[in-house]
């Protein structure tokens, strides 16, 4: 099966999987798909009433309303029939842009809209890790897939959280790997090649597949108090290119006064100009938009035709045939595999920027001291080769 083949059978499997899910809503806008749950609509504390008020005013009854407090200061309501995009229209023509009111949009790992540019990881030979400093001070967490843990990544060399190890590599049933298989493996290993500074934690936020939302992503953040680069290989678009309500606010409290740092996928549509959401928020008015990093694919020469790209892009980074830890698997027997993706992009600048932080003195100057030192530029960013 060549290149294209297996691209086209991975984006037929892909289609099939989201056409399944019941909860699953879509908006095409333009070339970008913008997914979210379907009847429900996310506000924090501060704009509930606002919430509200928009969901009476398009004719729901709250005897038909059901609501919760999935995690604190962050209320959701749920109805057949809701449209989160039209609530939340209408708050913020009340109340402005930064109402934080929105959809509980649905994140898709990066490689996940296109498989990497050839479609499925394919066998590799072996690599090699970085030993470990025994003062590895950078800590970097990778919200993804879980982790496999029937892999050549070394138990020794990450943690996960509560035990959130996978098993099932193939949950459709249909003698095919799962999509997103192996790839918070893979993300690991990219940086365990390059930096010997790192300790790495993996937190599950997606499924097998490299699906989860928006909530669920918030919720991890916000329980994160003890690290110093979050690497988020994932992402969503909105209908109006406005930031994720309750992702803003998750990420303002994680990022704020601190001494840390997001890393982010651009994204794989070969998009130029809309946002691709955590990574957006580089490009965005936020006070902290500093200290997230967008990272874009290139192939060594150019920047990657199927990356994202945009002036809220903030560096270029290896994405095409990136090879690393996968699965040990009877398909891939050295355990390691290659894949392409902006997905992959973005974990070699968390690398870097932890090899930096030794004569840095913090995550925030070494990131700046990467990306001004980046020794090549394709298409405008800073190129880290």
């Amino acid at each position: 099966m060549n290149a294209t083949d297996r691209l086209d059978r991975w984006r037929r499997r892909r289609a099939e999987h989201l056409a399944a899910l019941p909860w699953l809503a879509t908006e095409s806008v333009g070339a970008r798909p913008v997914r979210y749950v379907a009847g429900e609509l996310l506000a924090v504390d501060e704009h509930y009433d606002d919430a509200r008020s928009a969901v009476s005013a398009l004719g729901v009854a709250a005897r038909d309303l059901t609501e919760d407090a999935p995690l604190p200061g962050v209320r959701r309501i749920r109805a057949r029939g809701l449209d989160p995009l039209a609530a939340t229209r209408r708050v913020r023509g009340r109340s402005g842009a930064g109402a934080l009111v929105g959809p509980n949009h649905v994140l898709l790992g990066s490689p996940h809209e296109q498989g990497g540019p050839f479609g499925r990881p394919v066998a590799a030979q072996a690599g090699a890790l970085e030993p470990a400093e025994a003062d590895a001070a950078v800590r970097v967490v990778v919200m993804d897939t879980g982790v496999w843990a029937d892999s050549p990544l070394p138990a020794s060399r990450y943690q996960v959280l509560d035990a959130d190890y996978e098993t099932v590599v193939d949950a459709d049933g249909d003698d095919v790997l799962d999509s997103d298989v192996g790839h918070a493996n893979f993300i690991a290993g990219v940086i365990l090649q390059a930096s010997s500074r790192a300790q790495v934690r993996i937190v599950k936020v997606l499924d097998s597949f490299g699906v989860g939302t928006e909530l669920e992503l918030a919720r991890r953040i916000a329980a994160l108090d003890d690290a110093d680069v979050l690497n988020l290989s994932l992402g969503a678009y909105t209908v109006d290119d406005q930031p994720p309500a309750l992702l803003r606010w998750a990420l303002a409290g994680f990022l704020a006064g601190h001494d840390r740092l997001v890393v982010a996928a651009a994204g794989n549509d070969g998009i130029s100009g809309a946002p691709f959401w955590p990574a957006g928020f580089a490009g965005s008015a936020v006070p902290w938009s500093q200290q997230v990093i967008a990272v874009a694919a290139h192939d060594g020469k150019a920047i990657c035709d199927w990356s994202n790209s945009g002036p809220w892009v903030t560096v270029a980074a290896p994405g095409a045939d990136i090879v690393s830890t996968y699965i040990n698997h009877s398909d891939f027997s050295s355990g390691w595999a290659a894949w392409s993706g902006t997905s992959f992009a973005t974990p070699h600048v968390v690398a870097a920027i932890a090899e930096a932080s030794t004569q840095s003195g913090g995550v925030f100057a070494a990131a700046k001291q990467v990306t001004s030192a980046a020794p090549a530029t394709f298409a405008g960013y800073a190129a880290i080769l």
